[in-house]
């Protein structure tokens, strides 16, 4: 039980460093913050339909990219919308259409749309606006969307087949 546990601290360290790295690579490039986001590190938001590890992993390493930003409300907004979805696609990971989890994608996508939407419409605006909200949220969301059907489902393919491989 200690060997599983202890699997688990890595695996989980390993995702949290991986997506703090993949952030700072898109924040060199301009992509990692404020309303136009395309987070390299979102397409690993898939990783908890594999592993419950993924959850502290993706929430601890979205925490550690955040302190980039250099904005505290961030680290709260986003770091609760990163736990919130890898919660979530953990418990979608067995809805499946096909055998492929089409919705386990979308929380990442909600989750960000509406609390850093609500964040950047609250705290970067010039106050909170309903028509505010609603540009941050689809900007937001987009850029999410993008990133997570667009790199995290290739993702689930490629893990997935490898994980076939290992089984056989």
């Amino acid at each position: 039980m200690k060997k599983s546990k202890t699997r688990d601290i890595a695996v989980g360290g390993l995702i949290a460093a991986l997506y703090a790295v993949l952030t700072y690579v898109a924040a060199a490039f301009g992509l990692a913050y404020g309303p136009v986001q395309f987070r390299f590190s979102e397409a690993l938001t898939i990783l908890p339909v594999f592993t419950p590890a993924a959850i502290p992993g993706l929430t601890i390493g979205c925490l550690i990219a955040n302190l980039g930003s250099f904005n505290a409300i961030d680290l709260l907004f986003g770091t609760a919308a990163t736990l919130l979805s890898a919660i979530s696609t953990r418990a979608l990971r067995n809805v499946k259409f096909k055998g492929v989890p089409w919705l386990a994608p979308l929380p990442p996508v909600i989750f960000n749309a509406v609390l850093v939407g609500l964040e950047i419409s609250i705290f970067y605006l010039d106050g909170f606006t309903a028509a505010g909200f609603i540009i941050s949220a689809l900007e937001v969301g987009l850029g999410q969307l993008a990133v997570c059907y667009c790199l995290g489902l290739p993702l689930y393919f490629v893990l997935k087949k490898k994980d076939n491989l290992n089984s056989r």
